[in-house]
């Protein structure tokens, strides 16, 4: 029997993976288009509601409440199943690792708190719901995230910018692998609790481990430097992003990776593309050599 997934946020960077994952499996795809689609009319019939809404940090607490509540009235009154692409935000920096579904939603600062508010509406709200949780996004196309906006920049020119502490352990999943998993989760969420939260095990990597096989997948050596985070200090007063990037600093800083024994126990077997796989095709995106600047966004990998 043929299935259906509504994909908002279809031109986003998780919603264009998720809708070519879908379609690869089978699924029958549409995609949402806010200018002129009605998300009641959309939704019926729909198996699933792939929610890939993701707006500028500097409007999370004026959209995001918004966004997701009328995702939860759609759901509710077709009986579609909420797939959700979750992050680490809800974790603060004292959150011990390994990052699971019962750990401590502690984060304190103001993004941070927008994503456990909006979490525990889909877990109020009795719809059924997806979530899964991964860490800082790699992508194999230029899609404005961490990875090819500020770490690869410059790597034509032998150049890996990281921003914290390059020896500690930072989360990251493939968003080929990670949409993958979502739909045979999508394929199985008859079997699921009405709210499921399970992490995206993805990669682990510190930022001189990520450096080193980069070096394996160039053309020349790669050279590893951090980055500053001063422009974004100076910038705050006139830059709304800047203080927001500024909040997320400390996941940069924060050793963590996200624990993989709920993802197994679910989806026993799944195969993950190799590393160096993954960071060879993402290193093809073309060469992004613009700075940070007050006309650029730098998004979250979610």
């Amino acid at each position: 029997m043929t299935q259906t997934a509504l994909i908002l946020g279809a031109t986003g960077r998780f919603g264009r993976n998720a809708a070519e994952q879908f379609a690869a499996a089978g699924w029958v795809v549409r995609e949402f288009d806010r200018s002129r689609d009605d998300l009641m009319t959309s939704a019926r019939g729909a198996d699933v509601i792939v929610n890939g809404w993701n707006p500028a940090y500097t409007d999370w607490a004026e959209q995001v409440p918004e966004l997701h509540a009328r995702v939860i009235k759609a759901a509710r009154q077709t009986g579609a199943t909420v797939i959700l692409p979750g992050n680490v935000y809800v974790f603060g920096p004292d959150t011990p690792a390994p990052w699971t579904a019962a750990s401590d939603h502690g984060a304190k600062n103001p993004l941070g708190r927008i994503r456990i508010q909006m979490e525990q509406a889909y877990r109020q709200s009795g719809v059924r719901t997806i979530l899964l949780r991964g860490g800082d996004f790699i992508d194999t196309q230029n899609s404005g995230n961490w990875f090819d906006k500020v770490l690869i920049k410059s790597l034509a020119k032998g150049r890996f910018t990281y921003p914290g502490n390059p020896d500690i352990p930072h989360a990251w999943a493939y968003l080929p692998d990670y949409c993958r998993a979502i739909v045979q989760l999508a394929e199985r969420r008859e079997t699921l609790s009405a709210f499921t939260d399970i992490p995206f095990p993805g990669y682990t990597m510190t930022g001189r481990e990520m450096a080193e096989i980069l070096e394996r997948v160039s053309p020349g050596p790669v050279r590893l430097g951090k980055m500053s985070w001063l422009p974004l200090i100076l910038a705050q007063p006139f830059w709304r992003l800047a203080g927001c990037l500024l909040e997320m600093q400390y996941v940069w800083n924060t050793p963590h990776w996200l624990d993989r024994a709920d993802f197994d126990r679910v989806l026993p077997g799944f195969q993950t593309t190799p590393v160096r796989e993954a960071l060879a095709s993402a290193v093809s995106l073309p060469s992004i050599e613009q700075q940070i600047n007050p006309n650029q966004t730098v998004t979250a990998g979610s």
